[in-house]
């Protein structure tokens, strides 16, 4: 069962940054640097971190690197260091095959995380009734965090009868909607309003491409006799996992705009600037295959990583991206949060 501070904040909606990995030019775990991401997510205002996902490369539960249990327990001894309020929300990436996706869960609980995300990604031969059935195994351990993935990189469409089952089930309590694609993100708002469970499941986005319109939105819904209104009511998002003081403050904007249902046509704007600075990070031109790598060379611009190094040598940054990160960067001063870092960046490397 969540807390009731946690299940509080996961619908008041908040900033949850998919936390990278922090590695070393001979691409081993820099445990420093590790951890002074934390500390920076920490003090730049988020309201929870998700560990263990696309973000932190999924190749750190390979048996040649092992570092799914090390990375996850890196974050939790930062967040309990910092004592932080326990509304903060905790979340372990859960990935693989049923044996493999309920180990994690008992490692991620044991551990101190208070959801599971669960990816479906690589299970592509499974029906949706099987995977239903696996989610259901695992939020028998863990509260669930939902997770439609793009197909683009390992996710797969999924119908909307799926999400309607799959918001169905107890222990689910959010769902990240990350499809890049704004049928299949309304697939889910439909699919969850016409569940019994629909007032209990906080709808997150994923969709770094569109992230201020997402937040933005009222989905108005007729189920039966009654209209249904549900919001996408914060982020999980590689892309919040950079220049995050600034997502911070942009956020509480959009929050308060959107609570006075007044939204200023600039934030339309700011919004549209996300998705160019995200199209260098995130690297569509290639199918995203500069990501990682991407999100790596900002934070290691600030001085927060070492380098954009991955696991993987065939994970880096794509022909002309390079140009494209320093493009958006002088184009978009006002989106960064250099000086935020410039004066901490002392104090999370102590």
């Amino acid at each position: 069962m969540l807390s009731h501070e946690v299940k509080k904040a996961l619908h008041d909606g908040t900033v949850i940054p998919a936390h990278p990995l922090a590695l070393t030019e001979n691409r081993k775990l820099d445990e420093e640097s590790q951890r002074a991401l934390t500390r920076y997510y920490i003090d730049a205002g988020v309201g929870g971190v998700a560990v263990g996902v696309h973000t932190t490369q999924f190749e750190i539960r390979d048996p040649e690197f092992n570092l799914y249990e090390r990375v996850l327990s890196l974050a939790i001894e930062e967040i309990e260091k910092a004592n932080v309020a326990d509304s903060f929300i905790k979340i372990a990436g859960i990935c693989g095959r049923t044996e493999q996706a309920l180990r994690e869960a008992t490692f991620a609980k044991k551990a101190g995380f208070k959801l599971g995300l669960v990816s479906l990604g690589g299970l592509n031969d499974l029906t949706e009734e099987q995977l239903l059935t696996h989610v259901k195994k695992v939020a028998e351990i863990i509260p669930v965090f939902g997770f439609y993935l793009q197909p683009s990189v390992g996710g797969r469409i999924l119908s909307y009868e799926f999400w309607k089952s799959f918001a169905d089930i107890p222990n689910v309590h959010a769902v990240k909607i990350a499809p890049f694609n704004r049928y299949q993100t309304f697939d889910v708002v439909r699919a969850v309003c016409h569940s019994n469970r629909n007032e209990e499941i906080a709808l997150y986005t994923g969709n770094d491409d569109n992230i201020v319109a997402d937040l933005l939105t009222t989905y108005r819904i007729n189920v039966g006799d009654k209209k249904i209104e549900k919001k996408i009511v914060g982020g999980l998002l590689g892309h919040w996992s950079v220049w995050t003081k600034r997502v911070v403050e942009i956020f509480n904007e959009i929050k308060a705009s959107r609570d006075k249902e007044l939204i200023p046509s600039e934030l339309l704007t700011l919004g549209q600037e996300m998705t160019d600075a995200n199209a260098a990070f995130f690297d569509p031109s290639n199918d995203f295959k500069g990501s990682i790598a991407g999100i790596n060379e900002v934070l290691a611009r600030q001085g927060l990583l070492k380098g954009n190094w991955c696991l993987l040598e065939k994970e880096k940054l794509s022909p002309g991206q390079n140009e494209e990160i320093h493009r958006v960067y002088a184009q978009y001063p006002h989106l960064h949060d250099d000086e935020f870092v410039k004066c901490h960046i002392e104090k999370w490397f102590e």
